[in-house]
This record gives C-alpha cells, structure tokens and sequence, in this order.
C-alpha cells in the first residue's frame, strides 16, 4: 500500500492499520479454506485445491467488490428492483458466494432470503406467497439464498409434496416469474454446479471440522445419497423453466475462488451501471464545551481486556 494520499501527505499508521483490517475479514475467510483443504486432502484422491492464484484472486475480489458498491449506489439512485436466485445441489458454494457480494454492501440496500421450511400455516397459503414477501421495493437487491424452485428439487427428491403439486409449480412457475419481470423486477437465476466427487469432498471436510457440522442436516445428508434423483429433478427443471424473461445461468463451481469471480463479475454484467455522484462529505469539527467533563466509567461495565 502507498504511504502517501493524492496531495503527497503521509497516511497516518492507523488509518493503514485500519484499511488492512477491512481486508482481513476476507482473509480470514480463505485462509479457513485453506486450512481444511490442506487438512483433509487425505480423504479424497482428487482434493478440491483452486488453480487460481491467490494474489490474482484477491485482487479480482476487491476489484468487483468496488464495483458492487456501484452497482448498489446506481440501484438506488435508479429506484432499481433485483431479485437474484441462487440455486444448487448442498455444498455447491452458493453462500460463499452471497457472502462475498453482501460483504461491503448496506444491508438496507442488499439483503439475503434464506427461508426456512414452511410452517403449518405457510403450508396452506399460494405456494409463492410466502416468497413474494420477501421482494423487493424500489432500490432495492434481494439475493435468494434457495427460492421457490425448492418445490422442483428439495421438496420433489424428499416426497414432501405430490406430483399434481410439481406439475401445477411447472405451469406456474414461467407466469409468475414473467410477472415478476413486467413488475419491473430484474429478474436474475444461477445454478453452481458441482461434480459428485466435489460434493463428496465437501461433505466429509464438514464431518470432520466442527465450525461446520451444523451445516449438515439430516436432509443434507440424505440428498447425497439420492444425488441421481437429484440430477434428473435438476434438468426437468431447468428444462421447463428456462424462460426468455428470466433464463437459467450456470456457474462451474468446483473451484471455489473462480466460481466467486465468475458469479459476481456475470452478476455485475447483468445491470448497466454508472457512478452516481456523490456529494463532497466534509468532516464537521466537533463542539467542545470548556464546561463538559467526561464522566469515569465504572470498572464493572468494561469488558475484560483478556487478549
């Protein structure tokens, strides 16, 4: 990083202490990664080791990331409406990749739906309707972490619904998304795909590291014992919901990092964006009182200080 700002004066230490702090959360990210791979690369003969190089990749994230802050800012200025769904077999890195486009968004702008599984009432309700609560008003982004598609994947391979209810979601699902779109909706579905051998992988690293054993639920596991039921749900569906308004994009997503890239720079595609214009922010100097005096904290309030 340059130890100098524009206009030749020296960046204070803290200031560069602090700017390296917002880019550590992102490395503390990979380095997990990294550290399972290189961890369990016993248990399997083809472990999942991205080819893309880490500076490059950092690089290239930190790049679309500025540009997602654009993209955000052009929304709203816009009144934009973006719903995106993502979609995929478990463990196809489809938070991974949420996470990464929301990191240095506002969360009033770009928000994640990630539903739970309906309850009683939900269940007796339009099959969309618990979905359309959830869209989004003007400048708004709303990234669907899974979406009403549960029905032609999860939902179908578990028999939690009947064939009636699939073939009715198939008739329903084109006019609804093509009156998501008429609405003013952009209107944006990903599928990250994975090999059987990557999701085995996946799996069996979550087994064995205890930050991420809640991720496997008993369903998880049993999807991957139904993975050719699975697979053959997966192309009816994109088969018959492959629509002109609102078309299927697939993202190869065995390699983590280049899935990241792709995803976000296509997203970014997407939406023909420009800098908005901001006004200059002037810092205002803070009125001191000659009467005021800082009240002492009572010990007992603080945080032990144990790093």
């Amino acid at each position: 990083m340059n130890d100098t700002t524009k206009d030749g004066s020296a960046v204070p230490e803290r200031v560069r202490a602090e700017l390296l702090d917002s880019f550590d959360e992102e490395l503390e990210l990979e380095l997990e990664d990294e550290h399972l791979e290189g961890l369990f690369n016993d248990i399997a003969e083809h472990p999942s080791v991205s080819t893309l190089d880490r500076t490059v990749y950092f690089k290239e994230l930190f790049r679309l990331q500025r540009e997602l802050v654009k993209l955000q800012d052009w929304v709203v200025d816009q009144k934009l409406k973006v719903v995106v769904v993502f979609e995929g077999r478990d463990a196809a890195g489809k938070g991974g990749v949420i996470k990464r486009i929301t990191q240095r968004l506002n969360p009033r702008v770009c928000r994640v739906a990630a539903l739970p599984a309906p309850n009683d009432r939900q269940r007796t309700q339009w099959y969309f309707q618990r979905y359309a609560e959830h869209l989004p008003a003007a400048g708004e982004i709303v990234l669907f972490d899974r979406s009403w598609y549960n029905r032609a994947g999860v939902e179908r391979v578990m028999g939690f619904c009947s064939n009636d209810e699939v073939e009715e979601f198939f008739r329903s699902v084109p006019d609804f998304e093509r009156m998501l779109v008429r609405s003013g909706i952009i209107l944006i579905k990903y599928w990250f795909s994975i090999t059987d051998d990557e999701q085995n992988l996946r799996f069996r690293m979550r087994i064995h590291d205890p930050i991420k054993q809640w991720k496997l639920s008993p369903m998880d596991l049993e999807s991957r014992r139904r993975w050719e039921a699975y697979t053959k749900a997966k192309e009816e569906m994109l088969a018959r919901t492959h629509i002109p308004e609102a078309r299927w994009w697939i993202v190869e997503a065995d390699d983590k990092k280049r899935a990241r890239l792709n995803c976000i720079n296509h997203f970014l595609a997407q939406i023909p964006y420009q800098d908005v214009a901001r006004p200059l922010v002037l810092l205002p100097e803070r009125v001191r009182s000659p009467n005021y005096a800082r009240a002492p904290v009572p010990d007992e309030l603080h945080v032990p200080e144990i790093y």
